[in-house]
């Protein structure tokens, strides 16, 4: 598919799109963002009915003043939540494992899991797959610095991307410590993908690199997403940003010497992936199609169906059942699906990751839309939210003529 140089405006108009509001989009995020200095750069990608409407590319890859290009490398952190996520329901399709089949099952390490501080524990109730899927299974992050757990999370780098430890020996650690809540009792934003990666490892006997590569990646042309960053590629890797409490923009890695050269003994399926806008466009297509691309099925319609509808127990949202400080989606009527979230009004469904990364999906207007910079947190601004806004008006506008 052909990747745009700005904004279509023939197709736009065509795809029934306000061209002049996307225009202001795009001018709004230059002037405010990039030009600014708040945002180092950014790869703005709209699609309707999997035409690109509109592709911007602003400002400096690396320290150094390397313009960001096209094919630019991003590192999607929490993006690979969903690639994860349909690797696992593709298992599910097989056969080999259902939504409510215990992680012990797999996961034998799990057997003794409590709840609550050592003095006051408890048994926790079972932890399901689906648990894992949708962040009920009283796992957690150290980032959401709100108890003594996620401090010992902190302590013992359990949210890093590139773990010094196997999956093995991660899982081990993860056990010692107690959950949050009894499995389904309340949403924690969490390590459960990364988790549920070691039980896509452990069902398909390889490791998540080699059984990405083989059920996703090739099948779907996804040439340049992976969890090790080839020295072939290294040019194309952007540095990335951090903002400090002063408002300092600080390199938190850099593209040439990224930790992501190198491979570990582990591979985050919560977030260790490196991908572009053309790749993370062809798997939000295939989602988009329910589960086929260019020929290639990779999961039937009513697994994508059931994917991105809400899960939630009692069919609460978010602001109902979440105990977490953090998570790259607001609360209020938002629910959670099996790897994502959606807008209970309206069905779009979305992710984003900790660097700013971020994609939304909407099946009733077949928009899909990706946005890529490098800055931690993704916290800082209110982006996301400023381009699905514009990008619904823009649809608003040109029906009203």
């Amino acid at each position: 598919m052909r990747m745009l140089d700005g904004l279509d405006r023939a197709a736009a108009i065509a795809a029934g799109m306000d061209a002049d509001r996307l225009d202001a989009l795009v001018t709004f995020l230059d002037h405010h963002y990039i030009q600014s200095g708040k945002l180092p750069h950014m790869q703005f990608f709209l699609s309707r009915d999997e035409v690109p409407l509109l592709s911007v590319t602003r400002g400096a890859a690396r320290v150094d003043g390397t313009p960001l290009h096209p094919d630019a490398l991003y590192r999607i952190a929490s993006m690979t939540k969903p690639v994860t996520s349909v690797a696992f329901m593709m298992l599910v399709e097989q056969g080999l494992v259902a939504l409510d089949t215990p992680v012990t099952h797999v996961i034998p390490e799990f057997a003794d899991l409590r709840v609550g501080s050592a003095g006051e524990s408890r048994p926790a109730r079972s932890m399901r797959m689906i648990d894992l899927l949708r962040h009920t299974s009283g796992l957690t992050y150290g980032l959401q610095r709100q108890t003594a757990i996620d401090a010992r999370y902190r302590e013992m780098g359990l949210d890093e991307f590139q773990q010094k430890r196997t999956s093995d020996q991660f899982i081990a650690d993860l056990a010692t410590l107690p959950l949050e809540f009894s499995p389904g009792e309340r949403w924690n934003y969490s390590v459960s993908t990364d988790v549920l990666g070691v039980v896509i490892e452990r069902l398909t006997g390889t490791d998540l690199q080699s059984h990405f590569e083989r059920a996703i990646f090739t099948p779907l042309g996804m040439e340049d997403t992976g969890f090790v960053l080839p020295d072939s590629k290294t040019a194309r890797m952007t540095d990335a940003w951090r903002l400090e409490e002063s408002g300092a923009r600080v390199p938190a890695d850099l593209g040439a010497r990224s930790g992501w050269r190198r491979a570990g003994c582990f591979f985050s399926g919560g977030g260790g992936l490196v991908s572009s806008v053309a790749d993370y466009h062809r798997f939000t297509r295939m989602l988009l199609r329910g589960g086929e691309l260019d020929g290639t099925r990779l999961l039937s319609e009513e697994t994508v169906a059931a994917m991105r509808t809400n899960q939630l127990p009692g069919g609460s949202d978010l602001a109902g059942m979440s105990s977490a400080m953090f998570s790259e989606a607001d609360y209020q009527d938002v629910g959670f699906g099996l790897g994502f979230a959606m807008g209970l009004e309206r069905g779009e469904y979305y992710w984003g990751g900790v660097f700013s990364t971020y994609f939304w999906i909407d099946p009733v207007e077949r928009l899909i839309g990706i946005f890529m910079t490098q800055l931690l947190p993704s916290s800082a601004y209110p982006v996301r939210a400023q381009m699905r806004a514009a990008v619904s008006e823009a649809i608003v506008r040109s029906r009203r003529g």
